[in-house]
């Protein structure tokens, strides 16, 4: 999860014809024009269950080793029971992306059409290791498989945020759900490992001012999707574990004892080897920092796919 400097730190298809407007107290949907269409061509609620959450500093939810060690345990006992798996061998996938705009009833929070396909690009850039020589390509690749719009107060603020996603997502386990909601973080996303025992609630919560020309400033060049995607994936934040050699559970992202603000070149907060990884999209760093993922890092991506999603 990543969270505003700038903004309180309390803490990570097409419908057809019609965006329908739900009532906050559960009652009867009703139709509603909508505002847009586009084609697939082109953190905190009380109720939250296990995701990626964080504010600067602390991760609000900070996994401790012995759950790092039993997550990568069973997700290597899992590897083992997939019929073609080879260690080693790094899977590849087109992966569906469904937008969901969740507005207030006044039309707040909207984004174009040319936004969403731009965070559409920006992913596939990402992911593709575009952004710098030292950057791995993890070989997945997004398609837009649609947009819907909500009109709803209460999801506008991300609050019912299980009932609303429940409601709303589309596809099966390989697909990448995305909501757009005004609240106090850049985004929340939930593990791989957690789609079995939650399946309706599976996807990433963005700020909707975080996309490609937002207003979110130091934050609105689209990589706030890119890190919470990369949580979707069964990566961590680089500093998960501080300054120990377990870390983030991926050995080419050097410790780092805390999250970077900003871009601070040459920070160095731990005496284990290498500098802070201030430009891996899982630090906390400025989107324009940002522009790599490790091989190690695309390893992982692989191979919790191939377990969880695949």
């Amino acid at each position: 999860m990543r969270s505003f400097v700038t903004r309180p730190r309390a803490l990570a298809v097409i419908l057809a014809g019609t965006a329908l407007a739900f009532s906050p107290l559960g009652g009867q949907a009703t139709a509603k024009a909508p505002v847009d269409q586009t084609a697939g061509a082109a953190c905190f609620t009380p109720e939250e269950g296990p995701a990626a959450r964080g504010g600067f500093g602390a991760d609000h939810r900070e996994l401790s080793a012995a759950e790092q060690k039993a997550i990568d345990a069973r997700t290597a006992q899992i590897l083992k029971t997939k019929r073609g798996f080879t260690a080693g061998t790094l899977a590849s996938a087109s992966v569906p992306v469904y937008i969901h705009v969740m507005l207030s009833k006044s039309g707040a929070g909207d984004v174009t059409s040319t936004q969403i396909n731009q965070q559409i690009a920006e992913l596939n850039q990402n992911f593709a290791g575009q952004e710098s020589s030292q950057a791995a390509n993890t070989g997945f690749t997004f398609t837009l498989a649609g947009v819907n719009r909500y009109y709803n107060d209460q999801w506008h603020k991300d609050r019912q945020s299980n009932s609303y996603r429940s409601q709303t997502r589309q596809g099966g386990k390989n697909a990448l759900n995305i909501w757009l909601v005004d609240f106090s973080y850049l985004g929340i996303a939930t593990f791989p490992w957690d789609y079995a025992s939650n399946p309706s609630i599976d996807g990433i919560r963005v700020q909707y001012s975080s996309l490609p020309g937002g207003s979110a400033t130091n934050y609105n060049e689209g990589k706030t999707a890119t890190h919470e995607a990369g949580h979707w994936f069964g990566l961590y934040h680089t500093f998960q574990g501080g300054c120990t050699s377990t870390n983030d559970s991926v050995s080419d992202t050097p410790a780092q004892s805390s999250s970077s603000s900003g871009c601070p070149e040459g920070r160095d907060s731990c005496s284990l080897p290498g500098l802070d990884p201030i430009h891996n999209y899982m630090d906390y760093s400025y989107d324009s920092c940002y522009n790599q993922f490790t091989p190690g890092q695309s390893t992982r991506i692989s191979n919790m796919w191939t377990a969880y999603r695949a």
